[in-house]
């Protein structure tokens, strides 16, 4: 893996939450932590250029794989609700070991753990950056418009017991369609290999849509899990910094809703025009700018 790395980015492993996750860092050991959280279907290789800007700013940005993306261990327990993703950043920064300057960046389902990470153990972050996925309250019931449940059709093809198969058949065709349609006119193909790579097991690949089922499925059994779901419901106390692109082809900018209503004080909203979903490899510079200003303010 390490000829894949940028310059002075490292690979390393560390346990939370009762799991091992593999994880990308760059950056002092004793700078603030940014932890930054890829989403499906991507891996940690997603933050490659903002890491080594993260870095340069003094942090020790630190990009996990999330659970059941391999290099991270498949948990034995099957959770994937966010409360339970949530508790995977809470425990990866006491992991860390962590201070209270510690930043956290999502995209796509990581920002859906990050708002409730943030709002369930909030004196563990400052500051707060998400990426192409709202606050869900946020969207309200845009998420059933036509054109986003068409959209989101993937989201119910991973109910069904052939969600596997209809992925992996064809060389994981189902992958380099999504990311061709998720941000059109990004050549996504060395990031698409790199989720091959980590979902080509079949423990791995139903690991991956098994977060999608547990949208559907029944509340968390662990108390914990529940009461971090249930604070993601509420507003996270941290300045948030909101990213999203016009010509995102899987969440809609339409149906995005009143996002700032849905964040704290001193939060910002920044709307991308032309650029897809996977925003921060489209225009890297440019959205890497945007962290830097928000968190450095």
């Amino acid at each position: 893996m390490d000829d894949l790395l940028p310059d002075g980015t490292s690979t390393g492993s560390v346990t939370a939450n009762g799991l091992e996750f593999a994880y990308l860092a760059a950056g002092p050991e004793d700078g603030p932590l940014a932890l930054c959280f890829h989403g499906f279907p991507d891996t940690a290789h997603t933050w490659r250029h903002l890491l080594p800007r993260l870095a340069g700013a003094g942090y020790r940005a630190v990009a996990p794989f999330l659970r059941g993306y391999a290099p991270t261990a498949v948990p034995a327990s099957g959770a994937y609700d966010t409360g339970t993703l949530a508790l995977d950043a809470c425990g990866l920064h006491e992991a860390l070991g962590a201070g209270d300057d510690a930043v956290l960046i999502g995209h796509d389902w990581g920002a859906l753990l990050s708002y409730p990470a943030a709002a369930h153990e909030p004196d563990r972050w400052a500051k707060l950056v998400t990426l192409a996925v709202p606050p869900p309250r946020a969207m309200g019931f845009g998420f059933f418009a036509y054109e986003q449940l068409k959209r989101s059709f993937y989201v119910f093809v991973f109910q069904t017991p052939l969600a596997e198969f209809a992925v992996s058949t064809d060389g994981y065709e189902f992958l380099d369609r999504l990311w061709a349609d998720w941000s059109p006119g990004y050549d996504g193909a060395w990031d698409v290999a790199r989720v091959k790579e980590a979902l080509a097991d079949e423990a791995n690949l139903s690991a991956a849509i098994g977060y999608y089922r547990a949208m559907l499925g029944p509340p968390p059994e662990d108390p914990a899990a529940v009461a971090a779901r249930d604070a993601g419901e509420t507003t996270a106390p941290q300045p948030t910094l909101y990213l999203h692109g016009t010509a995102d082809g899987a969440m809609g900018v339409e149906i995005i809703g009143p996002v700032a209503d849905c964040l704290s004080p001193g939060s910002e909203v920044v709307v991308l025009d032309g650029v897809g979903h996977f925003l921060h490899l489209e225009r890297p510079d440019e959205v890497n700018d945007h962290v830097l200003r928000f968190l450095q303010a």
